[in-house]
């Protein structure tokens, strides 16, 4: 009797395709909305290459090719966004937007294993106490 084919979630949702729908809906609700316009003016030199990065780091993520670390290294996410201020706010919206992007693009049973990882990993990414003004700083 032969083992069963240990299916990843990345092969689950759809590969490629569904990891870049998922990353594409999510950018266009962080830019329209208005839920979202803290997290959005973070990315003030546009949106383009937050979507890539991301796209990549899901894939890996997810069980497939590890994309992100093959062109960045390991992903330190939180170390990453130390340039950006993120407050309560900007995690706000931006579970707002990832939440939404996954009940409009993924199964339910699939967004089910791995949401509740996505939301503390949001909540993980705050570097800034809700009373600080600091709104200079980009990420990309």
């Amino acid at each position: 009797m032969t083992d069963p084919v240990e299916t990843t979630l990345y092969q689950r949702l759809g590969g490629e395709p569904a990891v870049r729908r998922l990353t594409r809906r999510f950018y266009e609700l962080m830019d329209t909305l208005p839920e979202a316009a803290a997290c959005r003016r973070v990315h003030r030199n546009g949106l383009q290459l937050p979507e890539q990065k991301l796209t990549e780091y899901l894939t890996g993520w997810f069980g497939g090719p590890q994309l992100y670390i093959e062109k960045y290294g390991q992903p330190m996410l939180r170390r990453r966004h130390f340039v950006a201020p993120i407050g309560g706010e900007e995690v706000s919206g931006w579970l707002i937007c990832f939440r939404r992007a996954v009940a409009e693009t993924v199964p339910d049973d699939l967004a089910t294993i791995f949401m509740p990882k996505i939301e503390a990993l949001a909540k993980h990414m705050q570097n800034r106490a809700d009373d600080s003004d600091d709104t200079e700083t980009q990420l990309n």
